[in-house]
């Protein structure tokens, strides 16, 4: 039996059991009724087809994951010790090679064999998937009726299924949580295992503060000194995510955003806030090659025309340029549904001592959202901060300390893809530089966020 058809075939006991507990349940509410006990259950019945539901199909769940691991390793053991699996080479290589391609054709994801030791193996290997699978799904069944039938006998007037169910979820949340916590140290864990080792074969100082960024020089044998000095990158992530993109950003969608939810009809909001949200989802490919074929070009030939020579086709403004162009929706959204969850009160109180629009909106309005204002500007921060493919097509991968914005830079987050691009040797400074540029940006993210949280707790205070 397939897994998809094992698994229907759970969710269908599941549901069916959630239909007969719920309908016992029924039964015995109404009996207690019909003799005049009102309190007499103590949950609903909808808890009770949720425990019995629950009961059949987390246990079985979890074996069929559990089975899931264990399986494939009983199929090859059971191969090996056919007969046709006696001619297999001795190396392990060659003997995997064939077991995989065996095992390819007999669960149809290879039409035929390259290797006539392969065809051979295909029919036990057919006969030991469909042996396993059969006994995973039975077994699974047998749990599954097992665990209904035992949940289904508890279903009783004072039985507690609205607590066991609760605490099961209750559980649920707490492992969803306990997993991204694990997940977030783990990364963190690993950049700064990685940083270690890239620090003991490069001076941080060099690193942090060094102005020259060649790591291919050192790979090629001419020693770090001098060759991994991060500061023009640094100085392009900024200089690109943080001066120029948030120079469009900020002020068009805070604009936008003042605009839509003060000055516009309800029409034109209608129409306008989902097509200007509509850039977020706008795949950064298409930005990028609108960058680098539309913009980047106009903007050289411009640099050209008020005099500035050796403008780039590949340039800092036109990747900022697009950039702030594509995080407008970030900043627009939380500011509109920021200034749109100001008490009415303070408008009005506002607009009747006497003040304009403009005035309520500049002293009054704008400070009471700054909380989420300064949310969406950290968002659009972060995330042009984190982005890579405009860099790439429009600002090229030059690792330039200048402030002409029509020369070419790269950014941080373009290095760590080029760096660990293709077969790389995770023992050499050039990779593991990689995890030290990772480091130092998540450790400016961290402190991004909180200085925008010391912003928000304060305006918070004031304003509640």
């Amino acid at each position: 039996m397939t897994g998809p058809a094992i698994l229907l075939l759970l969710a269908g006991l599941g549901a069916i059991a959630w239909v007969s507990a719920r309908a016992r349940a029924m039964r015995l509410q109404n009996v207690a009724r019909a003799s005049g006990r009102r309190d007499a259950m103590h949950s609903l019945p909808g808890y009770h087809g949720w425990y019995v539901a629950l009961w059949t199909l987390v246990p079985a769940g979890l074996f069929l994951a559990v089975w899931a691991n264990i399986a494939p390793g009983l199929i090859t053991q059971e191969v090996l010790s056919s007969p046709a699996a006696q001619s297999l080479p001795v190396d392990d290589f060659s003997r995997f090679a064939i077991l995989g391609e065996a095992r390819a054709i007999a669960t149809g994801m290879q039409a035929g064999a390259f290797n006539p030791l392969s065809q051979g193996l295909v029919e036990p290997y057919a006969h030991a998937i469909g042996k396993y699978g059969f006994a995973g799904a039975a077994l699974a069944l047998v749990l599954a009726f097992a665990g209904g039938a035992y949940a289904f006998t508890r279903v009783r007037p004072d039985f507690r299924a609205r607590t066991r169910v609760e605490r099961l979820v209750m559980a649920t949340l707490l492992i969803a949580s306990l997993l991204a916590i694990i997940t977030t140290l783990g990364i963190v864990a690993s950049l700064l295992w990685e940083s270690f080792r890239f620090f003991t074969m490069v001076s941080p100082v060099d690193f942090l503060f060094g102005a020259k960024w060649s790591p291919q020089s050192a790979a090629l044998g001419y020693g770090n000194d001098d060759a991994f000095g991060a500061v023009p990158l640094f100085w392009g992530t900024i200089f690109i995510g943080a001066i120029i993109a948030m120079a469009v950003a900020i002020p068009l969608g805070l604009m936008s955003a003042i605009y839509l939810t003060q000055y516009a009809s309800s029409t034109v909001r209608k129409w306008m806030k989902p097509t200007l949200e509509m850039l977020a989802g706008v795949p950064t490919v298409v930005y990028g090659y609108f960058a680098a074929l539309t913009i980047a070009p106009a903007l050289r030939d411009f640099a050209v025309k008020i005099g500035i020579h050796g403008a780039s086709s590949e340039s800092a403004l036109a990747a900022g340029l697009v950039m702030g162009v594509m995080i407008i929706p970030f900043v627009s959204s939380m500011a509109d549904d920021s200034i749109a969850a100001v008490p009415q009160s303070m408008r009005d109180g506002s607009l009747a001592m006497g003040a304009t629009t403009s005035e309520t909106i500049r002293r009054v309005l704008i400070p009471a959202a700054l909380p989420g204002v300064v949310g969406g500007v950290l968002l659009a921060v972060s995330r042009a901060i984190g982005e890579t493919m405009i860099v790439v097509m429009a600002a090229g991968l030059a690792a330039n300390l200048t402030l002409n914005p029509f020369a070419s830079v790269t950014t941080v987050t373009t290095q760590i893809v080029q760096l660990l691009t293709g077969d790389q040797e995770f023992d050499s400074a050039k990779t593991l530089a990689a995890f030290a540029l990772g480091l130092v940006l998540f450790i400016v993210t961290l402190l991004l966020n909180i200085v925008a949280l010391r912003v928000v707790k304060k305006y918070r205070e004031a304003y509640e």
